[in-house]
């Protein structure tokens, strides 16, 4: 069993302090003990909770209760543990396609029915009531969309009510007068914090529940949670954390639950560098709010100032997932320098359980104001276009055997193919497949097209972009996820 070693100090609030910080470092780095492994992707459906949902309906340490159905008929459950007086409500996945909540929402119920950390949840547990409503939007998620199946945003939905989802999250909210509420999203991986090349992997808002953004006791508390877990993450993620624009928004849940008189604190899951299903971020979302529920059940948050709220940057959305600058385009006879934003876009496969790559170019141009997750200068370098490999192949299995750097090295990005395969919906190589009659068009950088070239420095062929991804010729690994298929 774990125990605690909790610093003598002299101050109350800062002994309070002291536990939580001790106890942020033990979440963090037993985490795995915890972590659902059965829903390690994004993609997941109520079809995937539901057998989790149904241990802890079983499981008389916790309540269980069917709060509502969706549009298209799916459970919302609310799970409930504690019996504190002070109701701390958690809701995810308004939106259908930001599950990494919904996961680390599932790792905190493991921790609260593990026999781990018995002081510590005993003090939660004697405090505070929890209250988790995961997935609000199970159709949604289903299709990975963001909106409900009538089409409509549910954050936009707390005045009108139009969607059962809506009024199940006000229902819920009313009949706990709930006094914290943790309203957690997923937001885009191009944000970064304000000037600073570093992603938001989490990102704050203590919602304004007026006009005027005026700060009460409701509103201020939030802030304090939120200076709180800014700290935290400062040790996991430095410099990684951002501040959203707090305009107020009258038609939006977490405004409203703000003004409605519960402590709301807003959690974007952003991105961080080489972490596509965003499991680092569902562990960073796991260690914070678990501290975050222990500072409320102890009350050490009320010494904290507000002031330091202010101090957290604010959200920027510049960044790319690669960034080239300062390469050498030949255009109609002229030499030019140019940078080039690129974006890795994913696209849903038909079941929505997994995905592919279509990248685009996004900006180009001066985009000195602008990072990249990856970045290459290329100043030394002059776009060129790829050509066709000569050799008309059969089968994918002649493809599958050929040398694909050797390929990138001679200039060819394209293979064409006698017949490809209907049921192929994008190219599984680190080429593009092209079909008997298509003819490649002529390379013209412009943003939306497909970024697809080499990158040449005195005649040999050092990089190769192909459909987005970088490679770099010079050594032995290729990182291409998916060409693209042009017939």
């Amino acid at each position: 069993m774990k125990q605690i070693v909790l610093a003598i100090v002299c101050s109350f609030s800062f002994i309070g302090m002291s536990q939580s910080t001790d106890l942020t470092s033990q979440l963090y780095d037993t985490y795995e003990n915890y972590k659902e492994t059965s829903i390690g992707k994004r993609r997941i459906k109520r079809a995937d909770i539901q057998p989790l949902i149904d241990k802890y309906s079983s499981n008389e340490k916790f309540k269980v209760t069917t709060v509502g159905k969706s549009i298209g008929g799916k459970d919302l459950s609310l799970i409930s543990i504690g019996s504190g007086k002070t109701n701390v409500f958690l809701w995810s996945q308004m939106h259908g396609d930001e599950p990494t909540a919904t996961q680390a929402i599932f790792d905190i119920l493991n921790f609260f029915n593990s026999v781990d950390f018995k002081v510590e949840k005993e003090a939660i547990l004697a405090n505070l009531t929890v209250h988790f409503l995961p997935m609000l939007n199970p159709d949604g998620a289903e299709l990975f969309q963001r909106r409900n199946l009538l089409g409509i945003d549910i954050n936009r939905d707390a005045l009108l009510l139009q969607s059962p989802e809506s009024k199940t999250l006000k229902r819920v909210r009313d009949s706990l007068d709930a006094d914290f509420g943790f309203n957690l999203h997923d937001q885009s991986t191009y944000y970064n914090a304000e000037r600073t090349e570093k992603p938001a992997t989490i990102s704050y808002l203590a919602p304004a529940y007026n006009y005027e953004k005026d700060i009460n006791e409701t509103r201020g508390n939030a802030m304090k949670i939120i200076v709180f877990m800014n700290d935290i993450l400062q040790k996991y993620a430095p410099g990684q954390v951002g501040r959203y624009n707090d305009d107020f928004e009258p038609r939006a849940f977490g405004d409203n639950i703000q003004k409605w008189g519960t402590s709301t604190i807003l959690i974007e899951s952003g991105g961080y560098p080489e972490d596509i299903e965003k499991q680092e971020i569902r562990k960073l979302n796991y260690t914070s709010i678990l501290s975050a529920i222990y500072t409320i059940a102890k009350k050490s948050y009320e010494t904290i100032s507000i002031k330091e709220y202010e101090k957290i940057p604010e959200n920027d959305r510049k960044l790319f997932d690669l960034k080239i600058t300062n390469a050498n385009y030949n255009l109609m006879g002229n030499s030019y320098t140019i940078d080039l934003g690129i974006n890795q876009i994913e696209v849903d496969y038909p079941e929505h359980d997994s995905f592919w790559y279509s990248s685009r170019i996004l900006d180009q141009g001066d985009l000195s104001t602008y990072y990249g997750y990856e970045t290459l200068d290329a100043s030394a370098y002059t776009i060129k276009q790829a050509n066709v490999y000569p050799k008309t192949l059969n089968s994918l299995a002649e493809v599958k055997a050929l040398n694909f750097k050797y390929l990138l090295q001679q200039g060819y990005g394209f293979v064409r193919m006698t017949t490809i395969p209907n049921n192929e919906i994008n190219s599984p190589f680190p080429v593009h497949l092209i079909g008997p009659k298509y003819k490649i068009p002529e390379l013209k950088l412009e943003p939306g097209i497909n970024p697809t070239f080499l990158l040449e420095k005195d005649g040999k062929f050092e990089y190769a972009v192909i459909n987005g991804f970088l490679v770099d010729l010079k050594t032995e690994s290729i990182k291409v996820p998916n060409g693209m298929i042009y017939k």
